[in-house]
């Protein structure tokens, strides 16, 4: 998870601050890990930004939903005339790699075999010792002909060949990721708002399925109040891709 202040100044970093402390609260609230890893102050006990590490039962799946820009509504504690200030900050939530284990389906394989050219006395051109593997699916190809023994070509071809299979995967996922934080992140400004916190009004509205709560301290306590907003959320995403599947399902 990562929050970073926006548009409104040492008020927007207070609010990140006290956002920030919400997640931490709400972690603890579903018995999940929370394991700062990066923490920005600003001056006056504000948080220009801040990355932590949320592990635990469907972490990700409830988390999932706070992505986005947050916005508040209050009157700062800088303020000196009581005028009503509006800020915002960001929240992205990235699911983290899971261990990538490598499958590689034999059938998925070409392997060829040839004689070794290059230097390496008589040897080199009696047997077939140099190995070169295909991964068909991919066309990604390594070959070897550093041994004597074909044996130890194919398995050192191989061993290169899982490198070069596991970075385009491991690129492929950071892309994906990369991709889902722009999403979140968006430009910072304050028109892609996924909810509002006007603490005049002591009211929460959720943009996505427009709906208002109220108690905005006890919402921000992280506790039963959020969770229920994220239960909603979680129920609505559920009923649209199910309403997906099935219009999917009617072309």
């Amino acid at each position: 998870m990562e929050v970073t202040a926006g548009v409104g100044g040492q008020e927007a970093m207070l609010f990140t601050s006290e956002i920030f402390d919400m997640y931490q609260r709400y972690a603890a609230y579903k018995k999940w890990k929370f394991e700062i890893l990066e923490y920005f102050p600003s001056e006056i006990g504000g948080l220009r930004h801040a990355v932590a590490s949320i592990a635990g039962i469907e972490a990700y799946k409830y988390m999932k939903f706070e992505g986005g820009v947050h916005r508040v509504q209050r009157v700062p504690k800088t303020e000196k005339q009581g005028r009503i200030h509006t800020s915002t900050m960001t929240v992205a939530i990235l699911p983290q790699p899971s261990e990538m284990k490598l499958k590689i389906n034999p059938k998925d394989l070409r392997i060829e075999t040839k004689r070794a050219s290059g230097a390496g006395g008589q040897h080199v051109n009696t047997t077939d010792s140099a190995v070169r593997i295909v991964h068909i699916p991919t066309g990604v190809a390594s070959e070897c002909q550093q041994e004597r023994s074909q044996i130890r070509n194919k398995e050192k071809a191989m061993q290169m060949l899982c490198a070069k299979l596991y970075n385009i995967k491991l690129e492929e996922e950071t892309k994906k990721r990369n991709s889902v934080r722009k999403i979140q992140i968006g430009t910072k400004g304050r028109s892609e708002k996924i909810r509002t916190y006007n603490f005049p009004q002591d009211r929460i509205t959720d943009h996505r399925i427009s709906r208002s709560v109220h108690h905005v301290e006890s919402f921000m306590l992280g506790e039963e109040m959020l969770d229920e907003m994220i239960q909603t959320l979680k129920e609505y995403a559920d009923y649209e891709s199910l309403m997906e599947i099935i219009s999917e399902n009617e072309k």
